[in-house]
């Protein structure tokens, strides 16, 4: 059984096959003229095929008692036996066969067989000629056993190498005459096995009627494969999706972009399309020291992040924190301020109890810890005490009134956390750092990783308008005309929108492509129902439709033997990452099964084959899925600009997309054949969530400080009577500044030339277009 990866006559490189290897003609080539003799050269060139099958001529029991025959007839000839004399019968071709060799070698009766074989040749055999004959069908028999043991520890050597053991157990079926009545040959034959192959355990199984019960038991075994074939490609078959189902999946997708900016169809819109208030992408001017916090998974980061102007230069510092499961998922105690004081005990003046609406203490927990982290982090890097500007990476679904007021939606991603759905993060966290009274930090952003994305490369790139997080979660961000966005006043300029498409699809408008096992990964989810896009396509439930995809195979007898390993039953035991390492061009079948074993799955090289074709069918959907979702979007910003060839650079970001051997590529040829008007550059992101978040509230403080310049100008240029300026800054919205509110006399503005009527109070004046967005 070879392995078809190193079989090249045949397509495919998964599995094994059986070789006839044919060895009779080995040494057709020469290589064995070392070890040829003048009689084996005497019966080749005697036989109906000079040249050919010359290793099948040393060994084969079709010609060993000719060879004996020659043997004799040159020792007669040459007076070493029967007296120099030869008989007739002894010239005779083939009267000297196998079993005459074998009667002769055998242990007690051997010397009598021996004088009855010569007496019938018509040779009168002394006994001495009779032990002399003897050894001769010793030699010849045993070299062929030699021979044969030689060629047979060369494939078991192979076999090892090949499943790369350091010792192999193996079984070897024998059969043919020559092995089943010679008296000596098959012990010849194992012995000198074991002795050139000592890192082999080799069992030696004599077969019953292989030519007929064999072929019977390949035609049942060939039935069988092709059966079980046809179901497992019959549950494959339904990750497979056409052409069409993609460009459905494409239209629908904007379909529900366009809802979730309409003010009438929003509420009811499965994709959220979340404004940002991001409205402008780093122009290079960006200095300063920045804290980052991002929180998006199971763990939390807090980053120092540095950029200096000019060189374009980045350095960040980071810490990582694990967050408990029972914070993540609000199964803990509640608590106050993480000093496991019950909530009845909570003073009435503690600020938990004095906002109303919040009304459990594990929103507390998570948000304690969280300060706790970046207590422990300004310790680290020795600022304590620095009031830094500090952006909020929170990839979690929220509805932004401005740039640093962000209400939670709804978690996703496996958090729960109770009494956070419907708050102000920025809030919360603001409370937590009170609660602490250790340091002060200005909160200017919150952030959700794929906007960070999408600026991380839009400092590299300005070409960049589009973020895309492949990892445990499905996302996508892009920059829309503000014309297009009724939720948000104004009609000039872009914004940022958070499409939040992981809920594409909860109105039930992908039910045709769903199949039973994603419905049922989805019942078993945190929030069934809801996330159904993300649940087809993120690394946080691939793994997990792979495994419920075995589940059923294993169920109809397809895998692992019909047994339900304790371990397969097990929500969540198949890791994304196995996905990514099982479906390596590079790991062969036994690495696969490594694999398999270490989830407590004992499988054979045909189900590792099968897992492997599961694993790749549920990535390949997912990638052409995100494919379908990202053509949508890139085509929507194509006719928006009135382009007829779009060219357009996505940021991404994820381990599903950087670590999956085959994601990224099917994604790219995805978006190309349903956007083939768009010219898609792919960027991976370095450190979105981090970097980005910096550079978002680095953008945000240089549009602030322009402002707090702007209110200064126009103050002094109009001598006007001071206005409350922090607060017009604070309500200010990222994109646009609030009409300042004047009342004065008949004058012309020396920047904006715009005249202005006499005696009007309260009048409006716009910004310039210069400080615009």
């Amino acid at each position: 059984m070879e392995d078809m990866s190193n079989i090249e006559l045949v397509e495919g490189d998964e599995g094994r096959m059986c070789i006839n290897t044919e060895w009779g003609a080995f040494g057709d080539d020469g290589a064995l003229e070392d070890i040829r003799t003048e009689f084996d050269r005497e019966l080749d060139l005697g036989s109906l095929n000079p040249g050919k099958q010359l290793f099948e001529k040393m060994i084969s029991g079709l010609y060993l008692g000719e060879l004996v025959r020659l043997i004799l007839l040159k020792m007669a000839k040459a007076g070493l036996l029967f007296g120099g004399e030869k008989s007739s019968a002894l010239h005779i071709k083939g009267k000297i066969e196998t079993r005459h060799v074998a009667a002769m070698e055998k242990y007690k009766e051997g010397l009598a067989n021996t004088r009855e074989i010569l007496t019938d040749l018509g040779l009168e055999a002394s006994e001495a000629d009779c032990v002399a004959v003897q050894h001769v069908c010793t030699v010849v028999s045993f070299r062929s056993a030699n021979l044969c043991a030689a060629a047979l520890a060369a494939i078991l050597t192979r076999l090892r190498e090949n499943k790369k053991l350091v010792r192999l157990r193996t079984t070897v079926g024998m059969d043919g005459t020559l092995y089943k009545i010679h008296p000596q040959y098959p012990k010849r034959l194992h012995k000198v096995v074991r002795k050139l192959v000592p890192n082999c355990d080799v069992r030696f199984l004599l077969s019953e009627s292989g030519s007929t019960k064999g072929a019977a038991m390949v035609t049942a075994v060939a039935s069988r494969v092709q059966a079980q074939r046809k179901q497992i490609d019959k549950v494959l078959a339904l990750f497979r999706l056409t052409r069409e189902q993609l460009v459905g999946v494409r239209d629908k997708m904007r379909v529900e972009l366009e809802y979730g900016l309409k003010r009438d169809t929003h509420p009811l819109a499965t994709v959220k399309m979340l404004p940002t208030y991001v409205c402008g992408m780093p122009d290079g001017t960006e200095k300063g020291k920045f804290l980052a916090l991002d929180l998006g998974g199971t763990n939390f980061r807090v980053l120092l992040v540095k950029i200096r102007s000019g060189r374009r230069s980045v350095r960040m510092y980071n810490k990582i924190f694990a967050i408990p499961l029972e914070i993540m998922q609000g199964t803990g105690e509640e608590v106050n301020a993480g000093q496991g004081v019950p909530r009845s005990e909570v003073p009435a003046c503690h600020p938990i109890q004095c906002r109303p609406g919040m009304t459990a203490a594990l929103s507390l927990q998570l948000f304690d810890h969280i300060v706790q982290c970046i207590a422990d982090f300004l310790d680290y890097m020795g600022l304590k005490g620095a009031q830094l500007p500090l952006g909020f990476t929170f990839s979690f679904p929220c509805r932004q009134a401005s740039i640093d007021k962000g209400t939670l939606i709804e978690w996703t991603k496996g958090f729960k956390a109770t009494d956070c759905e419907g708050e102000d993060v920025v809030d919360m966290l603001r409370e937590a750092i009170k609660r602490r009274n250790e340091f002060d930090l200005d909160i200017v952003a919150v952030v959700n990783d794929t906007v960070g994305t999408m600026m991380t490369c839009g400092y590299e790139d300005r070409n960049c308008e589009v973020g895309l997080i492949a990892g445990t979660g499905s996302n996508m961000c892009y920059m829309e005309e503000m014309r297009n966005i009724e939720l948000v006043e104004g009609d000039e300029g872009k914004m940022c929108i958070n499409t939040e498409w992981g809920g594409f699809g909860d109105n039930g408008c992908l039910d045709d492509i769903r199949t039973q096992y994603d419905k049922e990964v989805d019942e078993g989810s945190l929030n069934p129902g809801k996330q159904r896009y993300e649940k087809m396509t993120s690394g946080m439930y691939l793994g997990e439709i792979v495994r419920q995809i075995l589940i059923d195979l294993t169920k109809q007898g397809l895998l692992f033997r019909g047994q339900i390993s304790e371990r397969l039953r097990t929500r969540g035991i198949f890791e994304t990452k196995f996905l990514s390492q099982i479906e390596s061009d590079r790991l062969a079948l036994l690495q696969v099964r490594r694999i398999l074993q270490q989830l407590g799955l004992d499988s054979t090289c045909e189900d590792s084959i099968v897992v492997k074709e599961v694993c790749g069918a549920v990535s390949r959907r997912a990638a052409e899925l995100y494919g379908a979702g990202l053509a949508a979007i890139v085509e929507k910003r194509r006719e928006d600009q009135g382009f007829e060839h779009l060219k357009i650079t996505v940021g991404v970001d994820g381990t599903l997309y950087k670590l999956h051997p085959h994601f990224s590529r099917i994604l790219q040829e995805t978006v190309k054949e349903l956007a083939p008007r768009c010219d898609v550059t792919f960027m991976l992101s370095e450190d979105g969530s981090g970097k980005g978040a910096a550079l978002i509230t680095a953008v945000a403080k240089r549009l602030q400080q322009a402002r707090r310049e702007n209110v200064k100008r126009e103050q002094k240029l109009r001598s006007i009577q001071p206005q409350d300026e922090e607060a017009l800054i604070a309500r200010e919205p990222c994109r646009k500044l609030f009409m300042l509110k004047f009342s004065y006399s008949s004058v012309r503005h020396p920047q904006l030339q715009v005249p202005l009527s006499p005696g009007s109070a309260g009048g409006s004046l716009p910004l310039p277009s210069y400080l615009d967005g």
